[in-house]
């Protein structure tokens, strides 16, 4: 499974190490990924998502349904 957040969209995204000498070395960056199951009040399910920490704190303020929704809006989610 590939490493993007399902509410948010963030994804893993290239850079450098830089050391003390300024010599650069390409390296990547990773969103903070939990794997989690949330309960879908409307239609009586739980549903498993791999959600950034961002995207929990989208969660806990907006609600899962309307996250959800954005997500499928934005297609991040199928």
């Amino acid at each position: 499974m590939s490493q993007i957040c399902q509410i948010t969209g963030k994804c893993v995204v290239g850079g450098n190490n830089v050391s003390h000498s300024k010599r650069r070395t390409k390296r990547k960056f990773y969103p903070n990924l939990f794997v989690k199951k949330f309960f879908l009040p409307s239609s009586n399910e739980w549903i498993t998502l791999k959600v950034s920490a961002a995207g929990i704190r989208t969660i806990n303020k907006a609600g899962i349904e309307t996250a959800l929704l954005k997500a499928i809006e934005k297609g991040y989610v199928q």
